[in-house]
């Protein structure tokens, strides 16, 4: 982390709060320098049960987890999070196993970034994250599509009547897949247009879409509205 501090802050994200849970003494103090140079409102805690109690008590717009944490790791402080609060989580990690970054994306992290990171990329993650789960763009009008009724602005999906638990990402991935029905989309296009990323690892979509199925699908070992397109990648089929 040899970035000079420089940041400009984003006047649409002005005075948000961000909670870093990081041990590591110099990760989060520079962690927290770009962000706040950034213009954002920063809580740190330094273990997985204040930051869980932080969560409860300041209510942050975003969290930014370490994985390896003392007391409980951050995917199960993650879970954690996900049985109160959408609150959407980045997940900083020094496991380059592919495994260990699909175990936060499993556990409900919308985002993850390896460590050592640049500080800046930081920022311009949380930028991102923050951008689309705050819906910080003109409202659009809800409408149907089958059994199920998309409100972006309110960003809240119902299937029946009945309002879907989604994650950020899980709810920026399904909200495109209803806006484009029957288009068929591979993993790359996916993670530029839902993720805003240019490049990455392509399993953070496969990860999000099994935690989707799973959440709509009647069968997710067999789905019949998310359905993979054998080479290509995923279409939304609805009414046959």
């Amino acid at each position: 982390m040899t970035s000079s501090l420089s940041a400009e802050p984003a006047d649409d994200l002005v005075d948000r709060r961000v909670l870093i849970v990081e041990d590591d003494p110099m990760v989060c103090e520079v962690a927290e320098a770009y962000l706040r140079a950034a213009g954002f409102l920063v809580d740190v805690a330094s273990d997985s049960f204040s930051g869980l109690d932080a969560v409860t008590r300041v209510r942050p717009d975003l969290v930014v987890l370490d994985r390896m944490l003392p007391g409980i790791d951050g995917v199960e402080v993650c879970r954690r999070i996900r049985r109160t609060s959408q609150v959407p989580v980045i997940m900083l990690t020094a496991l380059g196993a592919p495994e260990d970054r699909i175990d936060g994306l499993e556990a409900g992290a919308d985002d993850y970034l390896p460590k050592p990171f640049s500080p800046r990329e930081l920022v311009l993650r949380v930028r991102s994250v923050l951008r689309r789960s705050l819906a910080a763009y003109a409202p659009e009008a809800p409408f149907d599509l089958g059994e199920f009724r998309l409100d972006p602005s309110a960003r809240i999906v119902t299937a029946s009547g009945v309002a879907l638990e989604l994650s950020a990402r899980e709810f920026d991935l399904f909200a495109f897949l209803l806006k484009h029905p029957r288009q068929t989309f591979d993993r790359q296009t996916l993670l530029r247009a839902v993720w805003g990323w240019e490049f990455g690892d392509l399993s953070t979509v496969t990860v999000t879409m099994r935690r989707l199925r799973e959440k709509i699908e009647a069968d997710p070992g067999r789905p019949q509205i998310l359905v993979t397109v054998w080479g290509v990648g995923y279409r939304l089929d609805l009414g046959g």
